[in-house]
Parts: C-alpha cells; structure tokens; sequence
C-alpha cells in the first residue's frame, strides 16, 4: 500500500500547488491513498468547509489538523458531518470531530489518527499523546495499516514518541514547523518516520507567509500579524510510505521536495 502524506497546506498558494501535484506523484509512484495535514488551509489558520471540499476534491483521502483546529470556529458545525477530517485527539475539553478514524481501501483497513505534542505548545489543553494513542491502539478497532500524524513543535518530542510506538503503527509522520527535515528513516521495529514532512505554501517566504512580516514580529516584536500573500511561486513537501499490507510496517520512506521556479 503505497500512501502520499502532504505535509501543512497553508492558504491559497498552498491549495493551488496541492490541486495541481497530487495527480502527478499519484500516478508517479502508483498512490493508493492520499493524506494531508489541513489545518492551515484557510487564510493560513484552521480549515472552513469550503476549503476542506476543496481539498478532498482535489484528491486527498484524509484531512488531518493540528493545534489550530478550532481557528476557525465554522468547524465545530461541520466537521461531525464530514467522514475524512481527523482533529487532534488529544483535545482536553469536548470537542466535535474524532481523533482517529478507519478507511477501507480497496478491502485495507487504514486508521489515520491525528495526536498534538506538548512541548512548546499549550500543553495545558491536552492530554499526555503517549497515553492518548495507547489508549486508542488498546480501545479502537484493529487495523491492518495505522498512519499517526504527530503535530509537534520540538524534534527532540516527536523522536521519543516515534520509538515509544515502533513496530505498534506503521508510521509516525510529524507535522507543524513546516520545514521539512531529512531524516526520514524506518526505525528498527518497523515503524516510517520523518521529524517534519514540510509544508505546501509560498516559497518565498517564511512558513509560508511574507518573509518581511513574520521578521517584523519574531525578531523585533512588532504587534503585527503574519500576512498571506495570494499568489507567487510555491513549495510541495510531503513523504510517500509504501506500507507491507500483511505486517503492517513500512517497507520504504522517502521525502518529496518540489519548489516551482522563478519566471
């Protein structure tokens, strides 16, 4: 089972590249299923229904988020409504949605759970993700392939809890620094990793957004906001995992990295 997993899509340039690769690395590397990490879609914060539409209909298979899940509060009308929309489940307070859902392709079973770390992120409105996903390992239906999309903000986190579960899911692919690492490996028991898949978005930028508003207020302080531009040249991050559908376990791993060129 050979799955694409996108990493962060930020706003409209970030929509536009996804739309525009994913036939392109499906038909490359013969795709089966198709996940992504949304939780930027929208204006570069959270994902309205629209956006998530737009996604899904560009062919991505499963929406994961991360700790801007409720940014834009349109998602608590619709996202018990949707069946591809996986929202942290490690949320502390009640919260519609599920953290961890089950897709039958082509008579393989997928879970796709969505967990949100807790160093150097609001710690306090989540739940420990070790036992978080213990508990769903423990507590939902087995699967035969069990893709983790851990949103986290320090490696050092993402690397313990990638061992802590090596040889239990098939892989851990971190999100949310939206700067792809190389380290995407297999860990000794079976389990794909990578530290960051990257980001979808401006290129041109920082994290996605104008380079000159995020250096106004993150090296001089300035209460300014980080603005999204509309178009320009895009980045296409994401990792494919070719997953042994009777182990489980990853067989391969490898980044994708793809940067549009100037005109």
């Amino acid at each position: 089972m050979k799955i694409l997993f996108i990493g962060d899509i930020v706003g409209k340039i970030g929509r536009r590249i996804v739309k525009e690769m994913i036939p392109i690395y499906v038909k490359k590397y013969g795709i089966d299923f198709v996940i992504a990490n949304g939780e930027n879609a929208t204006h570069g914060k959270g994902i309205i229904y629209h956006h998530y539409q737009e996604l899904i209909d560009s062919g991505v298979d499963a929406i994961t988020l991360g700790n801007h899940y409720n940014s834009k509060t349109e998602i608590k009308k619709y996202i018990e409504n949707t069946d591809r929309l996986v929202r942290p489940a490690n949320i502390i307070h009640s919260f519609p949605g599920v953290g961890s859902i089950l897709f039958d392709v082509d008579g393989i079973s997928i879970r796709v759970t969505n967990i949100l770390g807790q160093a150097f992120m609001n710690g306090e409105e989540i739940n420990n993700p070790y036992y978080t996903l213990l508990t769903i390992l423990s507590d939902e239906e087995k699967t035969q392939i069990h893709l983790v999309d851990f949103h986290a903000e320090a490696t050092g986190e993402k690397q313990c809890f990638a061992y802590a579960f090596d040889g239990l899911v098939s892989a851990v692919i971190c999100t949310h620094t939206h700067v792809q690492t190389s380290d995407a490996h297999i860990l000794p028991k079976g389990t794909g990793y990578i530290s960051d898949v990257g980001m979808c978005g401006y290129a041109d930028g920082v994290l996605g957004f104008d380079k000159d508003s995020v250096i106004k207020k993150t090296l001089f302080g300035e209460k300014s906001r980080f603005e999204l531009p509309e178009s320009g040249r895009a980045i296409f991050n994401a990792v494919v995992i070719d997953v042994d559908e009777q182990t489980g376990l990853t067989k391969q791993i490898f980044p994708i990295y793809y940067q549009e060129k100037n005109n």
